[in-house]
């Protein structure tokens, strides 16, 4: 039985994992790596390149508002599903057309996807944790987004010089084709009883409404100096003369980074608590972000790609695994709510970032906007801090 117990664990763990491959590292990010493809052959130009990226991001809000207004779980698992097929059709279907419009379409509904992929399957696993009597941490769930990192970063490399921008989507739609078939069939329908399966009762706790704003204003923040870099960084890698060629495996980099810092993560958050956990990754994600507007040489734009790939993906799982352990019984609720703070960010900066860049500004010029952010993010959480202290000298009063 514990054996049997044991494996439904993993493979609930591993249909998140490869659902955030496909709608996370292929339908989103596979953008990132095949946008100086598609500037070179198919005449995309920087600005239009932002508001794809902008687009895209739209989706994913709208996908994050989903999230955090439908409570049925039964609907939501339905949702996931959805947007595993939807994931796989966008991604061919870039291949299929050049009108600007079209493409813009697709990226609106892969975005719709990634946030099935990064919210309710986080929220249905979460739950599903919670009920069978696992620790609930979603490190090895996020785990996936830097694989799909990896999937998408190493799919470019090995497509370049042997397929054209067209063919090279038609590839990776291929790959996310033959991931949806177990990401589907390994997530189990969901329970909608209130208890767990050892008869204990499942409870909301959620946090006050100062704790939430404060929480929302620093998640903002890292979601707009995350997509900075998440949207341009192969291609601010490729524009440095000293860099050309070199861009995606800077890329490789940060998913080989993200994936197992996610599980990392958890461990310090176990040891040092949840905010002190957030503080670290916000002043790794800094020095991250900021570097390669620094300097050209290849080993430090390396270290900002581990750095930065380790530091927002710890920020993703800390901050939604802390939302759904208020929501036991609803966790992509809350999830879904900050999400939308962060999809927000995620809106403007890419258009910001591409209108620099075609005024005659360079992406590093958002690479310094977007640091400046994340140091505001960080202030929130020492604000969040010196909350918690307060509360926890009045209870010893």
């Amino acid at each position: 039985m514990e054996i049997s117990n044991n494996r439904q664990h993993l493979k609930v763990l591993g249909s998140g994992l490869l659902g955030l491959i496909l709608t996370i590292g292929i339908a989103r990010f596979c953008y990132t790596t095949l946008l100086p493809a598609m500037q070179a052959e198919a005449g995309l130009s920087d600005l239009a390149g932002g508001y794809l990226a902008t687009i895209n991001y739209i989706g994913y809000m709208c996908g994050a508002l989903l999230a955090a207004t439908i409570g049925n779980l039964k609907t939501k698992d339905m949702l996931y599903r959805a947007g595993l097929i939807t994931a796989v059709i966008t991604t061919i279907g870039m291949a299929l057309t050049d009108n600007i419009w079209l493409w813009g379409v697709l990226r609106f509904f892969s975005g719709l996807s990634s946030a099935s992929g990064m919210l309710i399957s986080a929220g249905l696993i979460m739950n599903w944790l919670l009920r069978h009597g696992h620790r609930p941490e979603l490190g090895i769930h996020y785990a996936g987004a830097g694989l799909g990192i990896i999937v998408s970063g190493l799919a470019a490399e090995l497509m370049i010089g042997h397929l054209d921008w067209r063919e090279q989507w038609l590839a990776v739609g291929l790959i996310g084709s033959l991931i949806a078939i177990p990401a589907w069939r390994w997530l189990p329908r969901p329970d909608t009883s209130h208890q767990t399966t050892s008869g204990q009762r499942l409870q909301d706790n959620p946090p006050s409404r100062r704790w939430f704003l404060l929480l929302g204003v620093m998640y903002f923040c890292a979601g707009y100096a995350y997509v900075i870099s998440a949207t341009f960084l192969v291609a601010i890698v490729e524009a440095q003369p000293a860099l050309q060629g070199d861009g995606q495996i800077v890329w490789i980099f940060v998913g080989l980074s993200a994936t197992p810092a996610v599980i990392l993560w958890d461990r310090i958050a176990r040891k040092l608590g949840d905010l002190n956990a957030l503080l670290i990754a916000f002043l790794i994600q800094i020095v991250g972000i900021i570097l390669p507007a620094l300097n050209d040489n290849l080993a430090v734009v390396l270290t900002s790609a581990a750095l930065y790939g380790g530091s927002f993906i710890g920020i993703v799982s800390l901050v939604l695994a802390m939302a759904g352990r208020f929501y036991p019984t609803k966790p992509a609720k809350l999830m879904g709510r900050l999400t939308l703070l962060y999809g927000i960010a995620q809106i403007g900066a890419p258009a910001i970032a591409g209108i620099i860049a075609d005024r005659g500004g360079s992406y590093a010029d958002s690479l310094y906007i977007a640091a400046a952010i994340s140091v505001l993010g960080a202030g929130m959480i020492l604000i969040l801090k010196a909350g918690e202290h307060r509360e926890q000298a009045l209870k010893t009063v």
